[in-house]
């Protein structure tokens, strides 16, 4: 199984030309955008220059063959990049588009004139040309992206980093419209906050797989001690973390089986992400938590979120998508002082490593080890997370309105210090206050996914333009909007 997170993006390609311009333009930009997509490391799906006038398409004809070739490989296009190094025949390209059928992200593209080459030889007209293929598009109900601006060269690193923010918007929304979430255990009776519609999911093409917590029991405890891939993942535990030295070998065992346990059968049923049933039934019926198992396979970009938050765990998989990063499932938990834009997010120990600036410690769950016994309680990852900037995101399932919902934004990681157990993020968030009044009065969770890094700007193009959900972008710029005042 090839995880969407873990292939290669790959974009067709398209030069649209008016024939009455000159041609020269198109097979530069040609050469130009497939070097940019080379350099990037994504794939490129076009045909041969030789098939049409100058490479490009500029009529019915053209359009018909290209919109066959993107047909023959639908199921590997993730996206279409379409330049205009001339005005374009607006028609053909919105043909194309059309016959194709594809319903993948579009980036649409426009050069620049310069300003002592425009003569009838040779000016390109593609500012003007880029907004007759848009109206085209919006005719034709086809959701397109923007280059940072309406014009750029196809050689630039501006536009080589839209690229690359293109080819993770696309990485976004293949993966959220073909998520596979697996759901181990039945949702904790005290955690109402964790309830959530799974035809709502499978609408937007989100499927839920789900499992028994004795089911999961039952295959650990079948694993035999001299299983190989057992050895392997003890070797593996020990390496992740410092583990204190009264931790015995028979935790580190029942660890080891209930993690390999888990990971068979998420490869087994091929999903992208998962939410665990973490506490207490795994603890009194087995004997370990499964804080470490859910942080081992975020740090390989499988997230997991606990408290079966299936939600959370799509929240986790979109910024993973976008970021290629780990990311983690975290509490809106405590105020910091009278400091009004800082607050502690914080969970038991289920963070990815690589959160922390250090090793973390492997040790108990603090709180349920303090009620049922820290010997039942192995397996949390502790640590203080390590500042830097951070995106945050959330989807929620509103069923009294028939929709998915979220909201997103970002703030960052600080090193202030706060002296409590388990994973710690001290958090900062412009205009917090406003954040928690959306969060509350909207019917949010208290969970919320974080990764490190700004990709609050991919996240919002997957999710507003090419998914539809209602989306709050806190701190962001919003689109401007047309106004129809009542005249009568």
């Amino acid at each position: 199984m090839t995880r969407t997170v873990a292939r290669k993006v790959s974009l067709g390609v398209v030069i649209g030309s008016r024939a009455f311009f000159s041609p020269a333009p198109c097979r530069q930009a040609r050469d130009e955008v497939l070097a940019q997509l080379a350099r990037l490391g994504i794939d490129a799906v076009t045909l041969p220059f030789e098939a049409t006038d100058n490479g490009a398409v500029q009529s019915m004809a053209d359009a018909k063959l290209y919109a066959a070739h993107f047909k023959a490989h639908r199921d590997t296009i993730d996206g279409l990049v379409i330049c205009l190094p001339n005005f374009g025949d607006e028609i053909a390209v919105a043909e194309l588009v059309n016959r194709a059928g594809l319903n993948v992200p579009i980036l649409l593209q426009a050069s620049n004139d310069e300003i002592g080459k425009v003569d009838v030889h040779s000016r390109r007209d593609a500012f003007c040309g880029k907004l007759s293929v848009a109206n085209n598009f919006w005719q034709y109900g086809v959701p397109f992206t923007e280059t940072a601006q309406h014009t750029m060269d196809i050689a630039s690193e501006a536009f080589a980093a839209d690229l690359d923010r293109f080819a993770r918007v696309c990485r976004t929304v293949r993966g959220l419209r073909s998520a596979r979430i697996g759901a181990i255990g039945a949702r904790t009776a005290p955690f109402q906050t964790m309830r959530f519609s799974e035809k709502l999911l499978q609408a937007s093409g989100m499927t839920v797989i789900t499992a028994d917590l004795s089911e999961m029991v039952s295959a650990a405890g079948a694993i035999s001690d001299d299983d190989a891939e057992l050895t392997a993942k003890l070797e593996t535990i020990r390496a992740y973390g410092r583990i204190p030295g009264h931790i015995t070998a028979a935790q580190l065992g029942k660890q080891a089986k209930w993690t390999l346990a888990v990971n068979r059968w998420i490869e087994e049923n091929e999903c992208d992400a998962s939410a665990i049933q973490c506490w207490r039934s795994l603890q009194d019926n087995w004997g370990c938590a499964t804080c470490l198992t859910m942080s081992m396979m975020g740090e390989e970009l499988m997230p997991s979120a606990c408290e079966v938050d299936v939600m959370g765990a799509i929240s986790m998989y979109a910024l993973t998508l976008a970021s290629g990063a780990p990311a983690a499932i975290l509490d809106w938990n405590n105020n910091y002082g009278d400091a009004v834009d800082t607050c502690v997010c914080t969970h038991c120990g289920n963070y990815p490593k690589s959160f922390f600036g250090t090793t973390p410690e492997i040790s108990e769950l603090d709180v349920l080890g303090e009620t049922i016994g820290r010997e039942k309680c192995f397996g949390a990852v502790k640590g203080k997370v390590q500042p830097g900037e951070m995106t945050y995101f959330r989807l929620s399932s509103d069923d009294r309105n028939g929709t998915l919902k979220a909201y997103l934004g970002e703030g960052a990681f600080t090193d202030d210090p706060f002296g409590m157990d388990g994973g710690i993020a001290v958090t900062k968030v412009k205009d917090l206050r406003t954040l928690m009044r959306f969060v509350t009065q909207n019917g949010f969770e208290h969970h919320v996914a974080m990764v490190r890094g700004h990709h609050a700007d991919v996240v919002n193009e997957a999710v507003f333009r090419y998914l539809g959900w209602p989306l709050y972008h806190h701190g962001g710029t919003p689109e401007p909007q047309l106004s129809f005042p009542n005249r009568f």
